[in-house]
């Protein structure tokens, strides 16, 4: 049905609206959803968003971002550099990302300055960020000017296990993508 008669592309078709309409709901706040082929796609366009190509992406040092996008992040910033910070079970601290921001003081121009902090939800290892993890994390970055991104691609997984509904686990950062084959079983394909 999705591709019966005539739709508007990039977005604007009577499908993408209803799918953000929902994802609103789901969410609690207004929300604009891009459908892309991959996660690997959705991250970097994502990531692409948030840094510039002189600024620095602070993930965890077994991130999907760091271990299995094959460099997709770097390419499609056009050179924002991703500094992996060391946690336990896949899971990034506030005294760890302080640490780290500490360690790369903004010193233009010959210093990237740190931009987003980017989060797994369920991470690499299977553990879960619980709301008082992502808030206290995204205290950190926010006050230091820094934008939240959350690699969504297991979130499903981790609302599930948790108990704890989407909205509440997302509440906290700035863009969120939404694997729609580990989560709902589509053949391809997320949403970001």
């Amino acid at each position: 049905r999705a591709n019966g008669g005539y739709a508007p592309s990039y977005g604007g078709d009577a499908l993408t609206k209803r799918v953000e309409a929902r994802f609103s709901e789901i969410f609690e706040r207004e929300v604009a959803v891009f459908f892309v082929a991959t996660g690997g796609a959705a991250n970097s366009l994502a990531l692409s968003q948030l840094c510039p190509p002189w600024g620095m992406i602070l993930c965890h040092e077994e991130s999907h971002i760091q271990m299995d996008e094959c460099g997709a992040p770097e390419f499609f910033t056009g050179g924002a550099k991703l500094l992996p910070i060391k946690g336990f079970a896949g899971k990034l601290t506030p005294a760890a990302v302080k640490a780290a921001l500490a360690g790369f003081p903004d010193r233009p121009p010959h210093g990237m300055p740190a931009r987003v902090l980017s989060l797994t939800q369920a991470t690499e290892c299977g553990t879960v960020y619980s709301v008082g993890e992502v808030s206290a994390l995204a205290a950190v970055a926010h006050e230091a000017g820094l934008k939240v991104h959350m690699d969504g691609a297991r979130i499903l997984n981790a609302v599930v296990g948790s108990g704890v509904p989407a909205n509440d686990m997302t509440k906290h950062v700035d863009t969120v993508w939404l694997d729609l084959s580990k989560g709902l079983g589509c053949p391809i394909g997320g949403v970001l």
